[in-house]
């Protein structure tokens, strides 16, 4: 397998675009990915696009706004992980040798998309008889467990939100750039407890891209390429779990050990973590899934200031921290966590997801991220989950 490096990103700001399509939506992101790495579309040999909503034909679509080059175009769904799963067939497809440079964009049009989920058939649905697979439900009783076996609080889970809504105002893409305290994060109406409204991640529209070349191709177009260490994909094993609790943590952690020795690193060697913040609970239970910190310890460790900018509480939150932090925990390790705000406050248009979180490594990576930049960034972990299910992990070396 040959080595794979990134030489080109984008993503447009996350929003809302009535007037436009989400063909649009993404040609702007591959034509702006395609200025980064200084290149023509007539340079990519393969298009790889993930979209969940739009999918049969999205790619061909998009390449028609940017020039029709008669390449190959491979359309990919895969639920929340559809954009990283775009990603990764750009990267094996890079790394087995069939091309030497490719585009993977990912991208949705949501709008106001309400609750998220599936019923199934109404004839043999267990919905809402054994449990819910609608995500908020899935989330919600996700987090009421951890707090069961652990005795988290959910303030803990709102610390989260805290955090993410703060790193969004210095993220000019980031669909909502608003601070959230901590009593506004619990104030808000619930959704499904322990998640209020303000730990729910919104819809939206977006698209994202990337450029993906063998690293000897690479240098033909930067002196700063940034290496693939690891792409992983992972799904469910089986288990004899109850129905009514879906797993949302077997798939990260095996795809996390897969990842840690593919990339030959460890959770400690990485500065920054861009994960899968559907709703607060999950960024915590990925904590732990990830390796950032042991079971049981993801509320200390986010009222730590470990996984904020700059590593503590700006002080401005520090009040309303200072309740739940324990002056007896040591973090074993310093990554800095959703930079961009995470999907809480970034937005998560679930195609466009998972290679908006791989630009926004890349951002950090090159010392463009602004006012939110990780200093000193070298190792970046991309994450996406999907249900039922796919985990996507991306390492990314500087």
């Amino acid at each position: 397998m040959r080595e794979v490096a990134i030489v080109g990103v984008s993503m447009i700001k996350f929003g809302r675009y009535p007037d436009r399509d989400v063909a649009q939506l993404a040609a702007r992101a591959g034509l702006d990915a395609l200025k980064d790495a200084g290149m023509q579309i007539n340079s990519v040999e393969a298009l790889y696009s993930g979209n969940l909503y739009a999918t049969s034909g999205s790619g061909q679509r998009i390449l028609q706004q940017m020039g029709q080059t008669g390449i190959p175009v491979v359309n990919v769904a895969n639920a929340c992980a559809t954009g990283s799963t775009a990603f990764r067939e750009a990267y094996l497809a890079i790394a087995s040798g069939a091309y030497d440079i490719v585009m993977a964009v990912g991208s949705e049009q949501m709008g106001k998309q309400g609750l998220l989920g599936s019923r199934g058939d109404p004839a043999t649905s267990l919905e809402g008889r054994v449990g819910s697979y609608m995500m908020p439900a899935v989330f919600g009783m996700a987090g009421s467990e951890h707090m069961r076996a652990y005795g988290t609080q959910q303030e803990h889970f709102a610390l989260a939100s805290v955090k993410n809504h703060f790193h969004s105002t210095m993220n000019p893409l980031a669909q909502y750039q608003k601070e959230s305290p901590l009593d506004e994060v619990m104030n808000s109406r619930v959704i499904a407890y322990p998640n209020t409204l303000l730990m729910c991640c919104p819809t939206g529209d977006g698209a994202a891209a990337a450029i993906l070349c063998s690293a000897e191709k690479a240098r033909q177009f930067t002196t700063q390429p940034i290496k693939v260490a690891a792409s992983v994909l992972t799904s469910d094993p089986f288990s004899d779990r109850g129905l009514t609790l879906p797993d949302i943590n077997t798939l990260t952690r095996n795809a996390a050990k897969i990842a840690y020795d593919t990339a030959g690193i460890g959770p400690e060697d990485l500065d920054q973590v861009e994960l899968h913040d559907c709703f607060a609970t999950a960024e915590l239970l990925h904590y732990e899934n990830l390796g950032l910190c042991g079971d049981g310890e993801a509320a200390k460790h986010v009222a730590s200031g470990a996984t904020w900018l700059g590593n503590k509480i700006p002080a401005k939150y520090q009040e309303d921290v200072a309740p739940f932090v324990d002056k007896t925990y040591a973090p074993k390790t310093h990554a800095v966590v959703n930079a961009s705000g995470g999907l809480l406050s970034k937005g998560h248009p679930l195609g466009a997801t998972g290679v908006a979180n791989i630009a926004e490594i890349v951002f950090h990576l090159r010392g463009q991220a602004g006012n939110r930049q990780v200093e000193g960034s070298k190792v970046g972990m991309a994450h996406v989950i999907g249900l039922c299910s796919a985990c996507t992990l991306n390492v990314l070396v500087k």
